[in-house]
Parts: structure tokens; C-alpha cells; sequence
């Protein structure tokens, strides 16, 4: 076990979801009354407890990143320099120029927690990664049981008891814990990729975590987040059983599984032809469309209207934007549209906040993003493309890559980085240091009648011992294992 494993990077996760959990288990809010709650412009006052915890999350956030950034400064471990400069690029372009050249300048200390908290994670190493997807997990598993347990004690709360806008009509729409339905949605989904590659070392608590994220997901009744989790586990099966299923489907004695797959599907695209020609799925469609869920579906749920009021600021500012005051109450009660927090698409939020500048940055920082989570694909077990696809589908309808403040949504853009960083971070140089820091702590282990052993216990800190490199190299990925 590396000796940073108790270091102060990976617990900021579990701060990242505990202020916001805890500022709704202290809000009262009813989300029976959630259409209410939406058109009111300014924020619910928030218990003094819930800021002391921001104060102290903010802390630990501060102290983590230069903690992490220092260790790695001192030691002169290798930093990946296209991610880094990737994520300092679009931090600058979206946050940093707007806050002093935007058409409305604002500056605070809360813009310099997200930036401090990434850079620490470019700089993250596989041990410490699986530190993070570790505890990362075990906080989702606290915070998704809280809400399932609340839903018994104060159902208002945690779900919408009288949610009939759903595809499973009777089923409460679970929130948990979390600002909105489909913020669980997410979370339960990142839940399950992460007990897909970091299962628990015990079965049962393994199965009994998974029924727990399944209800989750299924509870909320998020139809984006259920579509992500399906191509998610898609790429992970592709990724970690690809080659077992390709050595599978060239055994010529399972070639009868393979054409009767490749029949299924020629029936399946034979059933679909004939419902369009007979014109019945035409009939159904048109009867969604005229329904009051088709009427939100054709205006994207309101959206139509923010994504207007983006582009026309957009168009008014075209170089820095609007600035980051943009979304905040008074501009919302100007437009007149209550609950639009952000503008619900990634690109359009940068283009109206940070203008054709923040629209550069992010163009590049997100083709480094997925050029990344492709190339490391395997490297990571997996995880880099899910958490990848997870949040490119989410910036359609969301903003997960803002970097104002911190909360949920920066919960999972930091895990990508962090996971993006330990894959590309160099294969010797972490087994050198694993090493190293072993026979360090525990010499006598090192096999003191040996030749290699003592030179595993007497090799400098930082460097493997002479022939252990190429011993190392080899070490498995910790992906995928159980603890």
C-alpha cells in the first residue's frame, strides 16, 4: 500500500456530496410543492449549520489541493501535461477571463475551489485513484441509503409521492437526498460504474449494494440517466470482456450462438418495419405529441425558452459573454423564467456566460477529454470512457463541466480527471514508487538473505532497485478488484 494513501485528496469527495445532502436534510423542503418552489426567484435561506459545513468543505478542499500539489512538487513526480494544461485552459476561458472582461465583472474566493481541486487531481497517481474510486463509492453508498431510509421517515422530503409524469405510474419519484430527481439519477448510475469496476470485497454487501443502486436509479425515473447507464455498461462490457467475447465468437462450437443472435436481430428489424408501414406507431405518436407530455417534450420541457435567452446574450457579447453573474436571481426575474439556474447545455451556458472565448476553451478541453478516455480506455478499466459518455450525454441538458463553485456535478467531472491522470501516469514510475515506499516502511520484509532484497530495501526513495523495474512493469491494474 502506497504511503500517500492517507492523504488528503481523496476525502474531498465525500465533502463534495455531504454539504448539499445535508442542506436538503435540514431545508424541509416538500417536493409536493416542487412546481412552487421553482418559480421562486430567490433561494430558500439555508440553516446556519449547512454553512459552517460549506466553510469547513471549503477548507478541506483548499488544504487537499495545495497538500496534494506540494507532495508532488517535492518528489517531482510526472505531470501529464495535455490534461493539465487542458483543464487550466478552460478554467481561464470560462471562469477567469469572464470574471474580469465579462460584461458584468465579478470576482470572489469561491472561483478558486475548483480550479485548486483539479489541478490536484491532474496530478492523482493509480494509488491514490483507487483511494479516491474507494471512498468515492462508500460515500455514494451512505448518501443513496439515506434517501431510501428518509423516504420511510419524511417521504416529502426525499420523493415526489404524487409523481405521475413517469413511464412506472404509481412509483414515487425518489430524489434522495440530492437538489433533483435527476441529480440521483446520476449519481446512482456513477454509483453502479464505480461497484462495477471497485466491487466490495464481501458478496453479499457486493449484491446487496447493487440492488441498492438499481432501486435507486429505477426510483428516480430519470429517463437520461437510464439511457447513460445503458451505453455506460455497454462500453465497460466492450472494454473489460471485449477480448473474451471475441475469443468466444471465433470458437467454432459456440457458432450457434452467434447466428441465432444474428437472427434475433434480423426479427427485430423485421417488426419494426411492419409497425411503420401499418401505420399504427404513426397513429401512437401522434397522440404522445398531442398529449401534455408531448407538448413538453416538442418545447424540450421549457428549455426552448433559455436556450433563446443564452444565444441572444450570446449574440449581444459576442467575445467574454455576459459574465458569471448570468442565471442569478435578478437576471432570472428580469426574463422571467424562475428556475433556469444555468442554461441546461454545456456549450450554450460557456457561449452566454464566457462568449466565443469560453466556446474555444471548451471545445478543447472537451476533445482532450474524450481523446483521453478513448486512448486509456483499457487502462482504466473501463471507467475513463463510462464517466466520459456520462458526462458528454449529460452536457446536452445540464452543465457538468462548470467549474463555479462545487458540488454534485464537480463530484463527477473531478473523478474523470482523477481517473484520467492515474491512467496516463507512467507504469514504472508507479511501481518504482509502490515499491520503494513498501520496502521503506517494512525492510525486513524485503528478504534480508537476498541480493534483490537488500537491494529493494536500500533503494532510494523515488527509484526502483536495479532489475525490479522490469519485474514492476508488469504489475497488474488495481481495477477491477475487490475491497
Amino acid at each position: 500500500m502506497n504511503l500517500r494513501q492517507a492523504g488528503l485528496l481523496p476525502w474531498i469527495f465525500p465533502a463534495l456530496l455531504a454539504v448539499p445532502a445535508f442542506d436538503v436534510l435540514l431545508s424541509g423542503r416538500d417536493l409536493a410543492d416542487s412546481l412552487v418552489a421553482l418559480e421562486a426567484v430567490a433561494p430558500a435561506p439555508r440553516a446556519a449549520l449547512v454553512d459552517w459545513l460549506q466553510r469547513c468543505a471549503s477548507l478541506l478542499l483548499l488544504v487537499a489541493s495545495l497538500e496534494q500539489i506540494a507532495h508532488h512538487a517535492a518528489r517531482r513526480l510526472p505531470v501529464y501535461l495535455p490534461l493539465a494544461a487542458a483543464f487550466c485552459l478552460y478554467w481561464l476561458g470560462s471562469v477567469g477571463l469572464p470574471a474580469v472582461f465579462g460584461a458584468r465583472p465579478v470576482l470572489g474566493h469561491d472561483l478558486l475551489y475548483a480550479p485548486a481541486a483539479g489541478l490536484a487531481c491532474c496530478l492523482a497517481t493509480p494509488q491514490e485513484q483507487d483511494r479516491i474510486v474507494q471512498l468515492a463509492r462508500d460515500a455514494l453508498t451512505g448518501l443513496l441509503l439515506a434517501g431510501l431510509a428518509l423516504l420511510l421517515w419524511r417521504p416529502a422530503l426525499v420523493a415526489d409521492v404524487g409523481y405521475a409524469a413517469g413511464i412506472l405510474p404509481g412509483l414515487p419519484r425518489l430524489a434522495g437526498l440530492t437538489p433533483h430527481a435527476v441529480t440521483q439519477g446520476l449519481l446512482a448510475q456513477v454509483f453502479l460504474l464505480l461497484l462495477w469496476v471497485r466491487p466490495y470485497s464481501r458478496p453479499m454487501a457486493d449484491r446487496a449494494a447493487w440492488a441498492l443502486g438499481l432501486a435507486v436509479l429505477v426510483m428516480a425515473q430519470s429517463k437520461t440517466a437510464w439511457l447513460a447507464f445503458a451505453l455506460c455498461a455497454l462500453a465497460l462490457l466492450v472494454v473489460r470482456q471485449g477480448p473474451a467475447l471475441r475469443q468466444q465468437l471465433n470458437d467454432p462450437s459456440r457458432a450457434g450462438t452467434l447466428v441465432a443472435a444474428c437472427a434475433g436481430l434480423c426479427l427485430a428489424v423485421t417488426l419494426g418495419a411492419g409497425l411503420l408501414l401499418s401505420g399504427a406507431l404513426d397513429q401512437r405518436a401522434a397522440d404522445f405529441l398531442a398529449s401534455e407530455q408531448g407538448a413538453q417534450l416538442l418545447s424540450l420541457t421549457g428549455r426552448d425558452r433559455i436556450w433563446a435567452a443564452a444565444l441572444e446574450e450570446w449574440r449581444l457579447h459576442p467575445v467574454f459573454g455576459y459574465g458569471l453573474s448570468l442565471w442569478d436571481a435578478e437576471y432570472r426575474n428580469a426574463i422571467g423564467l424562475p428556475h433556469a439556474t444555468h442554461a441546461h447545455n454545456q456549450w450554450l451556458d460557456d457561449a452566454a456566460r464566457a462568449g466565443s472565448v469560453g466556446v474555444a476553451t471548451l471545445i478543447v478541453y472537451s476533445f482532450t477529454l474524450m481523446a483521453l478516455c478513448l486512448r486509456h480506455a483499457r487502462a482504466s478499466g473501463g471507467l475513463a470512457l463510462a464517466l466520459g459518455l456520462t458526462l458528454a450525454l449529460r452536457a446536452v441538458g445540464e452543465v457538468p463541466l462548470s467549474l463555479l463553485g462545487y458540488g454534485t456535478e464537480l463530484f463527477v467531472h473531478l473523478l474523470l480527471v482523477a481517473t484520467l491522470a492515474a491512467a496516463v501516469y507512467p507504469r514504472e514510475t508507479a511501481a518504482a514508487d509502490t515499491i520503494t515506499e513498501e520496502s521503506f516502511a517494512r525492510p525486513a520484509r524485503a528478504g534480508r538473505g537476498t541480493r534483490s532484497g537488500r537491494l529493494a530495501g536500500l533503494a532510494p526513495q523515488g527509484r526502483a532497485a536495479p532489475g525490479m523495474q522490469a519485474a514492476t512493469a508488469a504489475t497488474p491494474s488495481p481495477w477491477g478488484r475487490r475491497a
